[in-house]
């Protein structure tokens, strides 16, 4: 690539299709030890997941990740082995607090599927520690870890411990990290050279794709779309945010403005989420509901990935990742 491209700047090419019904076409996916009914996740953010719409994704088969922020983590993690949940995925940061708390659930015996180690810059010591220490207490438990914005970063990631890798900085819309800190990297070329492998690695690819080293592609996403541009530049798994915080269901707060509804999303790292102004690198976005039920949501991308299969010339996800592009 000559520069550095977002979702928008993309253009997918269509193949010669032998598929009779779009309604054919599989969007199922594997993901760690799990397979699910979309390669889709909410973002683990306040305005996005709680508890009730974790449980409903975990019994309809698709993908969640709990977020870490104002809730009693080894609560819901007793309450959902109490219930037996499918799937039992978390998020944690780097701090002692969260240690505690794995090892409190270890100690107890609770299963969970899926760990998110999830900090602002995951390429760094306290990521390195964090992934060690985790692992004492959970040695086979599926790790994702993030977020990072380089091939260099991922393959960090993954020597250390991870599983998988969530990639994407400051490309979310109520993220102002680009803004506030010049970092970022807009996300079809982030997710494209995340997926990548350098020589040094010792694999022989030159240039091909990655195979062995999941990506979750974070940030950027703002219509179905690009959910299939996303798995074109080799994402396993993609995060969305408003795309879910707008649903009606959502845990976002619905606010009436001019007989209109909206839903307030915010950032992670915004003051409404910290409860205070230092080091914000987010802000709160008042977004206009869709309308949708999460239920109604993911019927949609479903049916609008498998037109993308369909357009990209096969039967299932794979496909996708031999459609070429043109750049707008």
């Amino acid at each position: 690539m000559d520069r550095a491209l977002k979702y928008e700047d993309v253009y997918l090419i269509p193949n010669y299709s032998q598929c009779g019904s779009r309604s054919e076409c599989s969007t199922l996916t594997k993901f760690g030890p799990q397979e699910f009914k979309l390669p889709i996740v909410p973002a683990n953010m306040k305005s996005v997941i709680c508890p009730s719409v974790a449980e409903w994704m975990s019994e309809n088969n698709y993908f969640y990740i709990m977020h870490r922020f104002d809730i009693d983590i080894l609560a819901f993690l007793v309450s959902a082995n109490e219930a037996n949940w499918r799937t039992i995925s978390i998020s944690v940061g780097v701090n002692e607090k969260a240690l505690d708390v794995l090892i409190k659930a270890a100690s107890l015996m609770l299963r969970i599927d899926y760990i998110t180690i999830d900090i602002a810059h995951g390429h760094s010591a306290n990521m390195a520690s964090m992934i060690e220490r985790v692992r004492r207490s959970f040695p086979d438990t599926y790790l994702i870890a993030g977020n990072v914005a380089t091939a260099q970063g991922v393959i960090a990631l993954s020597d250390w411990g991870a599983d998988a890798v969530k990639v994407g900085i400051g490309q979310g819309s109520p993220c102002t990290t680009k803004d506030k800190t010049g970092f970022t990297m807009p996300m079809f070329s982030c997710v494209w050279d995340c997926s990548k492998l350098p020589k040094e690695r010792g694999f022989d690819f030159e240039g091909e794709p990655s195979k062995n080293i999941p990506i979750i592609a974070d940030g950027g996403i703002k219509c179905n779309g690009d959910i299939a541009k996303a798995l074109v530049a080799r994402a396993d798994m993609v995060m969305a945010g408003g795309l879910f915080a707008s649903c009606t269901d959502s845990p976002a707060e619905s606010i009436k403005v001019g007989g209109n509804e909206y839903k307030a999303y915010f950032g992670s790292a915004s003051a409404q989420n910290k409860g205070h102004n230092n080091h914000t690198e987010g802000i709160l976005r008042n977004i206009s509901s869709s309308g949708m039920t999460y239920e109604d949501r993911l019927k949609e991308i479903k049916q609008d990935l498998q037109s993308s299969i369909s357009y990209a010339g096969g039967r299932d996800l794979a496909c996708l990742k031999k459609v070429g592009y043109h750049l707008a």
